[in-house]
């Protein structure tokens, strides 16, 4: 307990307790934070780390000190690349490292090790280790060797490239978050000052002050996250808002290169994967559905324009939504077709020039139903699917002007069901609807592509047959009446008779309008219905009112 090592030994062993708590605690925040897993690492290996240290310096002999070295070496190599990695999701782009990179990041720390763990034998890592003669307590010397070098180069580039990735998120981060930013380089920039005195023999009895030193990074790191909540900083969040869209989105750079994607993006393109980052959109798009993608591009004249503004002035800070562009795309699946609405919006930089592009993928497959069947209601007759008398009278007009201008025949046909009323009283108003229905196909399937078929009233239906004088039409109009006649409606009790009359109407200067056209069939088919039903009568005007039907 008098050891001159004790207050050294005490201060790693709390750090090494401090850093087993907060992996403890990442451990419990795990989905707060897409690199929360890798800070869970860091403070294992911190722990180690020190915890060993305290060890090795209340070891006893050489032996003894060796096996705790050893030991921390299984979590000292490790923490730089850790912090690396730590770095990249703070600010955003942790998705940009592959498995395969982040694999790569812990060759030389596994092969530091190897060296360590084997240094007995090989000397890879250290030339020599041995006690120290004028010490009050056992501490170790030694010549450091060639994997040393590597092993130290390595940690500094990690901490230092980690540092610059922070420092130059300065700027991006909000001033409320600034701490936290802080007390992150604070953990990195500690260490690694207190490496570079301990190389360079300027620390107390030569000791390495980096252990000892992970219990001030682990309080400041503490202090952050439960001040703080630095598990769940806004620079972290992007990542999480970015995956937790309901939209597909891609970043793509000048180029076209893919630079960044989130979860929704990934369902919907299942090529999409770490390996596919900095490849052309066009290709892994063609890869995926062998078509080139439906990138919304503005106009050669548009580009020309953008490109002269950029290189005399920033644009105003509205700009970017002036110039954000969609465009429709239909997409096959196993389920169907969906439809999704492509929108492209540029990625400005703080001097006003474009930097790239986000691409949102919109499913609208429930809009554009919701739109079909709003169009088939304002067009279309729900219980029959032929045309409303709305949209019906629309388009015969436009029949009409274009047939009255290009001096060219229009016919129109008029008819009802027989004995509706009867048929409803009789059997019910839902065997009334089957009726309608079934005379309507007995009639579509006998009308020409050209002919206009609409409902026009309860049971009343129109035939607009443009190009058609009142001739064809008649003869047209008894084939319906005989088929009407000729299939009888069938129902679970009995056969039902149904029979229909018809009024034929052709467009003449007095009766120039759809209006009229219609009065002089509406007149026909009443003449039909005086007649005894089940007819075709043609409009009287023309001096042919007799009736061609049973």
């Amino acid at each position: 307990m008098g050891s001159p090592n004790s207050p050294y030994i005490a201060i790693a062993a709390l750090a090494g307790v401090l850093n087993i708590l907060l992996a403890i605690y990442a451990g419990v925040k795990r989905s707060d934070f897409p690199g929360v897993r890798t800070f869970l690492w860091i403070a294992a290996a911190s722990a180690v780390y020190a915890l060993g240290y305290s060890f090795e310096l209340a070891g006893d002999s050489l032996e003894e000190i060796k096996f705790w070295v050893n030991v921390e070496y299984a979590g000292m190599p490790f923490i730089p690349p850790l912090c690396l990695i730590l770095a990249l999701h703070y600010v955003g782009v942790g998705k940009l490292l592959s498995r395969k990179a982040a694999a790569l990041l812990f060759l030389v720390p596994i092969l530091t090790l190897l060296a360590v763990t084997t240094n007995d034998e090989y000397h890879f890592f250290y030339v020599s280790m041995y006690l120290r003669e004028d010490a009050s307590a056992p501490l170790v010397d030694l010549e450091i060797g060639q994997w040393y070098i590597v092993h130290g180069v390595y940690t500094v580039a990690c901490l230092l490239g980690a540092s610059f990735l922070l420092i130059r998120h300065w700027k991006k981060t909000k001033k409320a978050y600034r701490k936290q930013l802080l007390a992150f380089l604070f953990s990195l920039l500690l260490p690694f000052a207190a490496a570079f005195l301990y190389l360079m023999g300027a620390t107390p009895s030569g000791m390495d002050p980096v252990p000892p030193l992970t219990c001030a990074t682990s309080l400041a790191m503490a202090w952050s996250i439960f001040r703080n909540d630095v598990l769940t900083v806004v620079p972290v969040a992007r990542d999480t808002i970015f995956d937790s869209m309901r939209d597909g989105a891609l970043v793509l750079d000048m180029a076209d290169r893919l630079v960044d994607y989130n979860r929704a993006a990934a369902e919907m393109i299942p090529s999409l994967a770490a390996s596919t980052i900095g490849m052309p959109i066009g290709r892994i798009w063609q890869s995926e559905k062998g078509t080139e993608f439906p990138l919304p591009r503005r106009s050669p004249e548009e580009e020309r324009a953008s490109r002269t503004e950029q290189a005399e002035e920033p644009p105003e800070p509205a700009e970017p939504l002036e110039r954000q562009l969609e465009r429709q795309l239909e997409w096959p699946g196993p389920n169907g077709v969906s439809y999704y609405l492509i929108r492209s919006s540029p990625i400005v930089r703080d001097n006003g020039k474009e930097a790239g592009r986000i691409i949102v993928l919109i499913d609208i497959t429930e809009q554009r139903k919701l739109q079909e069947h709003l169009r088939r209601l304002a067009y279309f007759d729900g219980l029959t699917n032929i045309y409303n008398r709305t949209h019906f009278i629309q388009l015969g007009k436009q029949r009409l002007e274009e047939a009255l201008t290009e001096g060219r025949p229009l016919s129109l046909i008029l008819f009802d069901i027989d004995h509706f009323k009867s048929i409803n009283d009789t059997y019910g108003h839902e065997t009334g609807d089957d009726a309608i229905r079934h005379v309507v196909e007995v009639c579509r399937s006998r009308l020409g592509p050209e002919a206009l078929f609409g409902r026009y009233g309860g049971e009343e239906f129109v035939v607009c047959l443009p190009s058609e004088g009142i001739g064809e039409a008649a003869a047209l109009a008894e084939r319906l009446r005989r088929a009407v006649a000729a299939s009888p409606l069938e129902t679970a009790d009995a056969a039902i008779p149904v029979t229909a009359s018809f009024g034929v109407a052709e467009a003449t200067p007095a009766a120039g309008t759809i209006k009229a056209l219609l009065r002089e069939a509406d007149l026909a088919l009443y003449r039909s219905k005086a007649g005894g039903r089940n007819a075709v009568s043609l409009a009287e005007p023309l001096g042919r009112a007799a009736g061609a039907g049973t």
